[in-house]
Order: C-alpha cells, then structure tokens, then sequence
C-alpha cells in the first residue's frame, strides 16, 4: 500500500524578493519627479536642460511629453537623485513650501554658493556641484555644518 505525502499549506504568504526596478521604470519617475520639482522652483526650460545635463532639445522636450517612453543613462539618473534629494532636504529644513522652493534662488553667504545661489552652483553643470549643494543640505540636516 503506498503511503500518500501529506500536504500542508503555510498560513503566512510566500515572500519573493523584489525586483529592481528597470531603467525605463527609473526614468520614468525620476523625469515624472523632476519636471514637479522644476514647476516648484520655477526653473526654465534652459535651466533644466542644464540641471539633466544638457540633453538636446528635442529629447528634453520629448522626455517631458511623455517620460515613459525615456531611456535615461546613468549620469542622468545620478543627477535626478541628486536633485531629488536637494529637494527632499529643502523640504525637511524649510517645512513651509515656499520658502523651501525659493531657497536655491536666494543669494546664499554659505562657503559652497560665496554669496551666489544655490541655483547658480547646480547650473555650472557638473554633478559635482550637485553633490556640493546635496552635501551641504545634508550637513545641514544633520547639524554639523
């Protein structure tokens, strides 16, 4: 006589990890976010082509139309996050939406920005500019700036 295996169910859900998002879902967001964030500091056309890294007209404006369909590269990426986090701690330090948003286009006596904006400094183009307004919002945060 054979012996039947018993089956069990577990109550508790099987938990599969989860997937990394792809780089069109990345690119999509990260667009979706930084054309918000660019509405909420009023930036130019102009200025966020910089702030992206100077993509070609057209496909800045084609990313803007539809961002689902962008395929971003990693030095894009690195820069939506860097921007995503300025904003995020902008938000923290300036809990009042207007003032967090006219922050980087205020003149600014801190060392990084020497009396300029901070808008000036994420212009200039480099991601190191960006990750030098990221930094010293981020020392900010954490109080040993």
């Amino acid at each position: 006589m054979a012996h039947a295996a018993r089956v069990t169910q577990s109550a508790a859900p099987v938990r599969r990890p989860l997937a990394e998002p792809s780089f069109a879902e990345m690119s999509a967001a990260g667009l979706r976010a930084f054309f918000n964030i660019a509405r909420d500091w009023d930036l130019s056309a102009e200025e966020q082509i910089v702030l992206l890294g100077e993509p070609g007209r057209s496909t800045y404006f084609k990313w803007k139309s539809a961002p689902e369909t962008a395929r971003l590269g990693r030095d894009t990426l690195e820069r939506l996050s860097l921007l995503l986090g300025i904003y995020k701690a902008l938000q923290i330090l300036l809990p009042q939406p207007s003032a967090a948003d006219s922050w980087i286009k205020r003149p600014n006596s801190a060392p990084p920005f020497g009396g300029r904006r901070a808008l000036d400094r994420m212009l200039a183009g480099n991601i190191s500019d960006l990750v030098a307004v990221r930094q010293y919002l981020d020392a900010m945060r954490g109080g040993w700036a």
